[in-house]
Order: C-alpha cells, then sequence, then structure tokens
C-alpha cells in the first residue's frame, strides 16, 4: 500500500475506533445478515469481547500495515486458531463483505471509492495471509490412513 492510502486506512479507523463498541456491534449485525449459519460459531460467546476483540485486531493491522510482516506470526496464529472453531476460506470473503458494509454505513457519503479500495486492499492483504497460513498447516499435516 502506498503512504497516502495508508494515512487514509489510519485515519478512517481512528473515527471507527472512536465508537468501537457500536461499530463491532454493527459488523456483527451486518456478518450474520449475510450468512445467519455463521451465528453457531459464536452460540457461547459473549459478543461484547468479541466486538472488542474484532477492534483490538483491526487496531494492530492498521497500525502495523507498514511493516505488516511483523504481525504476520500473530495473523497465522489467529487464522490457525479460528479454522479450529470452524472458519473456511469462503468465510473470509463473508467477514470482508460485512466490514466494508459496516464502514460504508458508518461513514456513509464519506466513504468513498477511493476508501472502500483502501480498506478493501488491506482486508484482502490480511485474509490472505490468513488463509494461506491454514493451507500450509493443513499440507503439513500427515494424513491418516484408515486401517
Amino acid at each position: 500500500m502506498h503512504e497516502t492510502e495508508i494515512v487514509m486506512l489510519e485515519e478512517s479507523f481512528s473515527a471507527v475506533f472512536s465508537v468501537r463498541d457500536d461499530a463491532a456491534a454493527l459488523f456483527y449485525e451486518r456478518l450474520f445478515a449475510n450468512d445467519p449459519s455463521l451465528k453457531r460459531m459464536f452460540a457461547q460467546t459473549d459478543m461484547r469481547e468479541q466486538g472488542k476483540k474484532l477492534m483490538s485486531a483491526l487496531q494492530l493491522v492498521v497500525v502495523t500495515i507498514r511493516k505488516i510482516d511483523t504481525v504476520k506470526p500473530a495473523l497465522r496464529f489467529l487464522a490457525v486458531k479460528h479454522a479450529g472453531y470452524g472458519v473456511r476460506d469462503e468465510h473470509y470473503a463473508t467477514v470482508g463483505t460485512a466490514l466494508i458494509e459496516t464502514l460504508s454505513l458508518f461513514f456513509g457519503e464519506r466513504f468513498t471509492p477511493e476508501l472502500r479500495r483502501v480498506w478493501s486492499e488491506a482486508y484482502g492483504i490480511v485474509s490472505t495471509i490468513m488463509i494461506d497460513a491454514v493451507h500450509e498447516q493443513q499440507d503439513a499435516e500427515p494424513l491418516s490412513i484408515a486401517s
């Protein structure tokens, strides 16, 4: 990402972070509207705490986007952990859609096509790292042969 794009990401996230609880609630509302089957993954989850985790993860990405390699290990760990919860490749697209919808609703007309593209690119970077991490782990696991 170019410096001007990163600044756009940082400034827009700062606005979202100022109302992080509401933004997180809106995100999960959009996520479950887009794929109601995902609710089962959160059946035993305190959604307020989950929202805080979401915002912390987004903050980590935004703050470190210039040196994304520094957080790759954390993103890879998070990806494998989420795979254990049942998260599949296609869920990343659903999450990305919910994120963009949340930002669009939050910013309204201020969510320009350029800002949409910047957020989509940032999410694409993160989701690619996470999806690749799960695939690499799956490829490294030995196959069990039924007797």
